[in-house]
């Protein structure tokens, strides 16, 4: 079952010739999710292959940077014909702002789209094996961070031990992975628990958007599979992080540690440092347990597939 993250804009709030501003896009056995659309972003959409068929755009806040590419998106999918219902999340207080510039344009679109709020702690979209959660992120404006956390599966199946148990090939098998005891010919009750083991957990991205480090970023799944962190800044511009409610990346590395992180992607870099960003890297990789490839900056197109932990 695939889990891919594409990366459409690694910028921070200016773009750069390398680098688009802010837009994750995650593909999930079929479902499409879009998270953030800076200006460009359906133009990345179209370079990376993503498709356009997003059931559900998930916005962390409202600044240029993370929403101007709304309005060409949507007269790009109307263009195509598309009648599917877009919903788009956005934290608290940036309904009328969001909506306002969605229908900026053109009211007049051939799909429904309804623009809702969400809060922190919440469950935005839950769908079948997995949900999206929201948490509290440190902007200086009205924000949330977003994640992607699947459910437990189930335990593996011990077909060796049910055959020792006497339990016949066929239908009781599936009986018993699904959590139901059989009765053999005997008269003998086979319980689950003694041919399933242990649930298995599912996968997890968190994206944080633009904020400052906060515990909720560490809280809100279990040590996710992916953690794509605002890291605007290196350590030479601490204090401007501080200041515009940024991170730096070593910031960022001590959150996917707390986490217990398995992969740490810093994105949303600062103009500056667009061209080189070896210190974000190498600052972070002092700081984030465990091998060099685990901190990454990716660039604009990379992809990222999330493989289960017993793979």
């Amino acid at each position: 079952m695939s889990l891919r993250v594409t990366f459409l804009g690694t910028s921070g709030a200016v773009p750069t010739v390398e680098r688009n501003p802010s837009g994750v896009f995650v593909a999930r056995e079929g479902d499409s999710l879009l998270f953030d659309a800076a200006e460009g972003t359906q133009r990345q959409m179209m370079r990376f292959a993503t498709g356009f068929d997003v059931s559900h755009l998930f916005v962390t806040h409202d600044h240029g940077d993370h929403v101007l590419g709304i309005p060409g998106l949507l007269q790009t999918m109307a263009f195509n014909d598309r009648e599917r219902p877009l919903t788009i999340h956005v934290p608290p207080g940036a309904r009328r702002r969001v909506r306002s510039l969605a229908f900026a344009l053109d009211a007049r679109l051939s799909f429904n789209v309804d623009v809702v709020e969400v809060r922190p702690g919440e469950v935005a979209h839950s769908a079948d094996e997995y949900e999206v959660r929201t948490f509290r992120t440190d902007h200086d404006t009205s924000s949330v961070g977003y994640a992607l956390v699947e459910d437990e599966r189930k335990g593996r199946f011990d077909r060796e031990r049910a055959e020792e148990l006497g339990v016949p090939v066929g239908p009781k098998f599936s009986r018993l992975h699904e959590g139901n005891p059989v009765e053999l010919d005997d008269g003998t009750v086979v319980r689950p628990e003694e041919v399933v083991g242990e649930p298995r957990p599912g996968r997890s991205v968190v994206y944080t958007g633009d904020t400052r480090p906060t515990a909720e970023t560490v809280a809100v799944a279990d040590e996710p599979d992916l953690l794509i962190h605002d890291a605007t800044f290196a350590d030479d511009r601490a204090d401007r992080a501080a200041e515009t409610a940024h991170s730096t990346a070593r910031q960022a590395a001590e959150i996917a540690n707390r986490a217990d992180a398995r992969r740490l992607a810093l994105v949303h870099l600062s103009s500056r440092y667009a061209g080189d960003p070896s210190a974000h890297e190498a600052e972070a990789r002092e700081t984030f347990a465990g091998e060099a490839d685990r901190v990454f900056v990716p660039d604009d197109g990379d992809e990222v597939e999330i493989p289960f932990r017993d793979a």
